[in-house]
């Protein structure tokens, strides 16, 4: 078996989602979902792991689906999706993503830097976690939390 690390490369502002999903209807739901925020740019793509095994899209915008596209092709693992939003955070809709009927898991809802990490044996490919972000420098001082309380009143939470 063989086990590498995916970079998932966007624009710093995008946020991306990656979970995993069991069926070719995820693309038509998920779609749904997201088109829910006002305003939001967005592509998602999705790796059938059956049948003609094709990367499945959708998006309101060309250049976001087209990275989603790009992005999920070089995962290439079976029943992995990724949706990549433009204007949006993932918590408007992460709970919707998560009640998805045919959504097994999601990995990671985030704008850090990001890499999948996959295995691989014969010609199956499979998402055995993520890396998201980077490692804690420390412990939050009272200044620290008074500023994440006022970015969280300012983000409107």
């Amino acid at each position: 078996m063989n086990i590498e690390t995916v970079p998932i490369e966007t624009p710093p502002e995008y946020n991306v989602i990656i979970g995993t999903s069991h069926f070719i209807k995820t693309v038509r739901d998920l779609s749904q979902v997201v088109e829910t925020i006002p305003d939001v740019k967005y592509g998602l793509a999705f790796c059938e792991a059956s049948g003609s095994r094709l990367i499945r899209s959708a998006g309101n915008d060309p250049e976001v689906t087209e990275l989603a596209e790009q992005q999920a092709k070089k995962i290439a693992c079976g029943h992995s999706f990724i949706i990549i939003l433009k204007n949006a955070f993932p918590i408007k809709i992460l709970n919707d993503i998560k009640n998805v009927e045919e959504v097994c898991t999601v990995h990671c809802a985030t704008a850090n830097p990001l890499k999948v990490v996959v295995a691989e044996e014969n010609d199956q490919r499979g998402i055995i976690g993520v890396l998201d972000g980077q490692i804690p420098l420390g412990v939050e001082t009272p200044e620290d939390i008074q500023a994440r309380e006022e970015l969280l009143k300012k983000l409107g939470y």
